[in-house]
């Protein structure tokens, strides 16, 4: 019995590493070849605005939004 495991040890270690081996060399490959390759052109979104157009931006930060609510509230004490 122990032959047996003396025998299938060392061969199952070695098909281990040869698949281990092989997986490193093609991802190795790949990566080589893909830094060849030019990438394409990411395409626009189509809401996306023009190079020069203008944007409308909402600013909703704090001091923001509580200058707001004072003007609201002093606009209602004033009527």
């Amino acid at each position: 019995m122990s032959t047996l495991i003396n025998v299938i040890a060392p061969l199952l270690y070695m098909v281990c590493f040869a698949v281990i081996l092989g997986g490193a060399f093609a991802l190795m490959t790949q990566t080589l070849r893909s830094g060849q390759q030019v990438p394409a052109p990411r395409r626009r979104h189509p809401e996306a605005p023009n190079p020069g157009e203008e944007v409308m931006v909402i600013d909703l930060s704090r001091e923001r939004l509580e200058q707001l609510y004072q003007q609201a509230s002093s606009a209602g004490q004033g009527a």
